[in-house]
């Protein structure tokens, strides 16, 4: 039996309360999720969302920080916007970093992921200038006693599994999302979430379909119809790293999750 906890990434229902994240998390079968930060920050409808969710019953495993002005338009915009990359929004990053590590603090989270950006492989001041952010990123959250982990996808994992090991951060961690390797074109998720292992926080369940047009997005297509090689991933994925269901494609959330949550328990998840 595989040991790992299942739960929901709470934007992919797109909820507009946290009462509404509740009725939808309850819709899919499941008692969990990897709650968004800033809306906690931003939106006074989800000031109490701490005790709606405990109230339901419903934990929240992990939280998400969204670095300001990512656009995902292309692959062209998210490589220039990504993260920590941009220099005139990463004071305005820097600070939601700062309220979001005092949310996760209040929460009482002990991990929280984003995207760090397309981390340059070959050393450069870009490079340099972005490792930098990160490891202020990191000791921001280490001081709450939080750890941070890096979405996979944008980089392959070699070029990423080389920023872990330069930061040499013990407070940086992987978030592994195998259908981001596919939509970005960024290798096999098997292969990379072996390499990545001693690193592995947590792992998004999302699957995809590779482009066959150089340049453009692959497809986000429901857990199980798509380029995961789940038998061999699923086996892959370190014992008792907690399984979280992201669907961000599609206008039927609910029953796509539904889907993948029988998925896994069809393979003893």
């Amino acid at each position: 039996m595989i040991s790992h906890q299942v739960g929901i990434c709470s934007w992919s229902l797109r909820p507009e309360s946290p009462e509404a994240l509740v009725l939808d998390v309850e819709a899919c079968g499941v008692t969990a999720v990897q709650l968004a930060l800033v809306p906690l920050d931003i939106d006074s409808r989800w000031k109490q969302c701490q005790s709606i969710l405990s109230d339901s019953g419903v934990s929240i495993l992990s939280g998400m920080l969204e670095p300001v002005g990512e656009d995902y338009s292309t692959l062209e915009t998210i490589a220039k916007t990504g993260g920590v990359r941009q220099d005139s929004i990463w004071p305005q990053t820097l600070e939601r970093t700062k309220q979001s590590a005092q949310i996760a603090s209040d929460l009482e989270l002990s991990l929280v992921t984003f995207h760090a950006g397309f981390l340059p492989h070959e050393v450069s001041q870009e490079r340099t200038k972005m490792l930098d952010r990160l490891g202020e990123i990191a000791d921001i959250f280490e001081e709450n006693e939080i750890e941070i982990a890096f979405e996979t996808g944008q980089e392959n994992a070699e070029i990423l599994s080389g920023v872990l090991e330069e930061l040499t951060h013990p407070n940086i961690g992987v978030n592994f999302d195998p259908a981001n390797m596919i939509l970005y074109g960024q290798g096999d998720p098997v292969g990379a979430i072996k390499r990545l292992e001693p690193w592995v926080r947590q792992v998004h369940i999302k699957d995809a379909i590779a482009t066959e047009v150089a340049g453009t997005w692959g497809s986000e297509v429901v857990v199980g119809t798509g380029d995961v090689d789940w038998n061999s991933f699923l086996a892959a994925v370190p014992q008792g790293v907690d399984l979280v269901i992201e669907r961000e494609a599609g206008e039927s959330r609910v029953s796509d999750i539904q889907t993948a949550i029988a998925f896994l328990k069809e393979r003893g998840c």
